[in-house]
């Protein structure tokens, strides 16, 4: 009998030829070896398989309109907006699949109407133990965005091995939310949420989300120029493998800023600083991936890239290459950037 070190905090042991056990809070469970090589090469910062949802009724949401800053009007709207979004959209896919990235694409349905459906990372995130968590959303037409039948394909259509389900939505109830990715920025191989507190991040259900995960928090507070609570952690830092994103001005309290560089820091990843300004030109809503063929790659929009000092764009580059598309009028309309799009997929296969 081998023991051997899988993950931080699992073990498998080895009994027999073509199984695996692993052992988890005092029960075992046997999956593959296949899935284990799966769940180890997952377990880095950054994979391939992102989920995209495909709009159909996209228009500027009046109920997040109250708690996101970055939502302002669009020069258009109506149908002419869902055209224009889903033209940027598609344009938007099309340069990742080029990239050689996996995007599972659902279409969203018509009714009931779900205008932020373009975002799924506010309602689910997927782990490399095959956990699905499920998040509660502040707007209450954003909470049918959450499908059952896309976490169905995922497995009998897609071959995904999800083997536990967190069902965090029950707080909606109390009116305590934790928003996905876009609440939290994880540090998946230190096992480290990163959250600014707002009416979309509660410290109850963070908590929470932390026990069940083992995950440690970083919490802070972070507000614009205009003192206006920022609504989503993604929208002023990201995390890849080895370098940071963050706007450090959005931190106002002195103690809290430093523990956010300390630990970024301590883990060991070069830090981009970017203004306010550049915060809300989304260039901070950026998301690190691999390709298949195992290249670094910075996923923006084209207003993050444009907004970007000389500087900044080659330290990032040491690291990955930047991929960008212009999504102007979803940014605009919807108050959210490319990181927000996605949702990415750490889950096993079977």
């Amino acid at each position: 009998m081998i023991k051997t070190p899988l993950l931080r905090g699992f073990f498998y042991v080895k009994f027999k030829k073509f199984y695996l056990y692993i052992v988890r809070n005092g029960s075992i469970d046997r999956i593959s070896e296949r899935n284990i090589l799966m769940i180890s090469k997952s377990s880095q910062q950054i994979t391939s398989n992102i989920l995209m949802i495909r709009p159909c009724r996209f228009f500027s949401n009046p109920e997040t309109a109250i708690s996101n800053k970055f939502q302002g009007k669009s020069l258009i709207d109506g149908d002419e907006l869902q055209r224009v979004a889903l033209d940027e959209f598609d344009q938007l896919v099309e340069k990742l699949k080029q990239a050689d990235l996996n995007i599972i694409q659902f279409d969203d349905t018509p009714e009931p109407p779900t205008p932020d459906s373009v975002f799924p990372n506010n309602w689910i995130s997927m782990h490399n133990d095959g956990t699905v968590i499920l998040y509660p959303m502040e707007a209450i037409n954003r909470r049918t965005e959450r499908r059952s039948d896309i976490i169905k394909s995922l497995i009998d259509e897609y071959g995904f091995f999800i083997n536990r389900t967190i069902d965090l939505t029950p707080y909606e109830i109390e009116s305590r939310y934790l928003e996905g990715t876009g609440s939290m920025v994880l540090d998946h191989i230190n096992r480290i949420a990163y959250a600014c507190i707002s009416s979309r991040t509660d410290e109850l259900v963070l908590s929470d989300f932390s026990k069940q995960m083992n995950y440690s928090v970083v919490s802070f507070d972070a507000s614009d120029s205009s003192g206006s609570s920022i609504y989503h952690t993604n929208v002023i830092m990201s995390l890849g493998e080895n370098i940071a994103i963050l706007c450090e001005e959005a931190i106002k309290d002195n103690s809290e800023r430093e523990n956010v560089l300390s630990s970024l820091k301590s883990s060991n990843h070069e830090i981009v600083c970017i203004t306010l300004e550049q915060m809300h030109s989304f260039s901070g809503n950026v998301l690190e991936v691999i390709s298949n063929g195992g290249e670094k790659l910075m996923l923006m929009s084209s207003s993050a890239e444009r907004a970007l000092t000389d500087s900044q764009y080659k330290t990032i580059s040491k690291y990955c290459r930047i991929v960008s598309s212009p999504i102007d009028n979803i940014e605009a309309s919807a108050g959210g950037s490319v990181r927000c799009m996605m949702a990415e997929i750490f889950l096993p296969k079977n």
